[in-house]
């Protein structure tokens, strides 16, 4: 092992430090009467829809017998509900009842003031420091424990800040992009370089980020907010796109996240963002965070006619 013995000892001393203070070492969690398992098992449901006992075995990482005690409380308590999946009559997905949509609701907002709460402390760089170092180790010890290689990423970095390249490289997988869905050429390449250009030169102004995803040094992924441009408190997403060996890996994800994430610690109304109709994996995930359409037209403006959508995702959204 190359890591420094010293910084080991730190990192286990602040994750032993963490657990007490969220309230790990209780026998029940975020203000409820469950336990966390039980806690997390509501949050993962409602974050990925429908799930079997199984598969929430291998997703918390936890006993089969544990799982089945657990599910049957929350089915008893009126949290979960139980259906049968097609014409297997054993698989038999959870998903929440009207009761555990309130109880994950207060669930969350229970969270998000702990959270808050402590971020106040904590100057904007520690903030992002903090964001991003969590998600890193977290997913170092996820492929630790289902093994190595094991994670969608794959040796994918998500950092946030200006970096040399990154007008080039996010202009470049633009146009690479949308040249083959719709035909765009010279002029929305040009259009997308001298937007990139002008936002990085605001990057350190309230509100505006970006964040990229690299791997092996090199620019595959990248998605920006501009809380500066459309007004009205309202945060404008930008530049979302993926190299394309890494479509489908969960990188997009990630970044959207992070994206959704400052938006909400900086207290936008509302989120933006402006894409085109027919970009079906794009327009699930966005919806997965709370966006829904609001608009829908054809446009020329970027050189060929396209049905332009407009999203909208309002403050506190899921």
């Amino acid at each position: 092992m190359n890591t420094d013995p010293s910084l080991v000892e730190q990192i286990r001393a602040a994750s032993r430090t963490m657990v007490r203070e969220l309230g790990f070492m209780q026998a029940t969690l975020a203000a409820t009467r469950y336990s966390p398992s039980a806690v997390h098992t509501l949050l993962e449901i409602d974050a990925r829809g429908a799930m079997t006992a199984a598969q929430i075995v291998q997703f918390l990482g936890l006993e089969k017998s544990s799982v089945s005690r657990m599910v049957g409380k929350l089915l008893e308590a009126g949290e979960l509900e139980e259906a049968v999946a097609g014409e297997d009559g054993r698989l038999k997905p959870l998903s929440l009842s009207r009761k555990g949509k309130r109880t994950v609701a207060r669930i969350h907002a229970y969270g998000r003031t702990q959270v808050a709460t402590a971020m106040e402390r904590l100057n904007p760089s520690q903030q992002q420091t903090v964001a991003q170092g969590l998600g890193a180790y977290a997913h170092a010890l996820q492929a630790c424990r289902l093994g190595a290689g094991a994670t969608s990423h794959s040796g994918i970095d998500i950092s946030t800040g200006y970096r040399p390249g990154l007008v080039g490289r996010v202009t470049e997988m633009h146009a690479a992009f949308y040249s083959r869905h719709a035909g765009f050429g010279q002029f929305f390449e040009s259009q997308v370089a001298s937007g990139v250009a002008e936002f990085v030169g605001r990057l350190n102004e309230p509100g505006n980020g970006i964040w990229l995803a690299t791997q092996n040094d090199r620019i595959v992924g990248s998605i920006a907010i501009d809380g500066q441009d459309l007004g009205n408190d309202e945060a404008h997403l930008r530049w979302f796109i993926l190299d394309d060996g890494c479509r489908g890996s969960g990188v997009g994800r990630q970044l959207l996240e992070q994206a959704v994430a400052f938006c909400d610690r900086f207290g936008f109304a509302a989120t933006r963002l402006w894409t085109f109709k027919g970009l079906d994996a794009a327009r699930r995930l966005y919806e997965a965070f709370g966006f829904e359409q609001v608009d829908e037209a054809p446009g020329e403006q970027w050189g060929s006619t396209v049905v332009e959508q407009q999203f909208a995702r309002r403050r506190g959204s899921c």
